[in-house]
């Protein structure tokens, strides 16, 4: 039997999941922009240096997010790790090995790398000069839920 009470905590939880939809809806979507390499700063990280260009929902997509990563010679930008959302990453300069379907692969400027969603992924600079990358991670609904590491 159905109370008054069922009902009460039924109109509740649909209240605040609409209000929780109309929420979403209000984050502002990124339109067509130009952002313009020296007016971004550099912010120094442990490893080099990093660009953070932007991250924010656009019309297709929950999250679009890019910066560009300069990485020392020697370096690793973190352990080998997996994420739900994929992830593109253009070498800019340098020589850098990748970890990609269990395999550290050698690449260098216009390479392109794809890490598919919660795979394992992880890149190192094997050169003698800064490694500069591209990197361009997004979400979109089909974004499954994060795997333990």
């Amino acid at each position: 039997m159905i109370t008054r009470r069922d009902i009460l905590v039924a109109t509740i939880g649909a209240a605040l999941t609409a209000g929780a939809f109309a929420l979403a809806d209000q984050t502002p979507v990124m339109g067509s922009g130009v952002f313009d390499w020296n007016s971004i700063p550099a912010k120094p990280t442990e490893v080099g240096s990093v660009r953070a260009f932007f991250k924010a929902r656009t019309a297709t997509l929950d999250e679009l997010e890019m910066h560009v990563t300069t990485l020392e010679p020697g370096k690793t930008s973190h352990p080998p790790h997996k994420h739900p959302n994929e992830e593109l990453i253009i070498i800019r300069q340098g020589t850098v090995e990748t970890l990609s379907n269990g395999e550290w692969k050698r690449v260098g400027p216009g390479s392109v790398i794809f890490n598919a969603s919660n795979q394992l992924h992880g890149l190192r600079n094997v050169g003698t000069d800064e490694a500069i990358y591209h990197v361009i991670n997004w979400k979109s609904a089909a974004t499954p839920e994060a795997h333990p590491q």
